[in-house]
């Protein structure tokens, strides 16, 4: 089989067309094997690297909506969980994400998650 970005692989009994999800919200956390787990990231990334990734590679905590990173977050010494998003993704995605930030930041509680090396959004989102 082959995508717009190169060849991909399948196996021979799973050809038939994936459901659609509907919409989704998702906020992963640093080196997350979704991100982390492909050579050519740009069918879900698009221009967000310089933003997303430290400078060996390493892949910051991001914001996806629907199969892609839309946005990068980071949660600040008060435990507030600030999000970035880095383009427009609607006002009901947004909405969606917003209830993702305050549910993660609930969860999280009063633990604290400090990456030690930070992408460049997270330093700024994170202060």
């Amino acid at each position: 089989m082959r995508l717009d970005e190169g060849p991909a692989v399948v196996l021979a009994d799973d050809l038939d067309p994936t459901p659609d999800p509907g919409p989704w919200i998702a906020l992963l956390p640093a080196l997350d094997p979704t991100v982390m787990g492909w050579s050519e990231r740009g069918w879900y990334l698009g221009p967000h690297r310089p933003a997303l990734f430290d400078t060996n590679g390493n892949a910051g905590p991001t914001v996806w909506s629907d199969g892609r990173v839309v946005g990068g977050w980071a949660q600040r010494r008060d435990g507030e969980i600030a999000v970035r998003l880095l383009g427009d993704v609607g006002r009901e995605a947004s909405a969606a994400i917003d209830e993702e930030a305050a549910a993660l930041r609930d969860w999280i509680g009063p633990v604290r998650v400090t990456p030690r090396f930070r992408t460049p959004l997270e330093c700024e989102l994170g202060g």
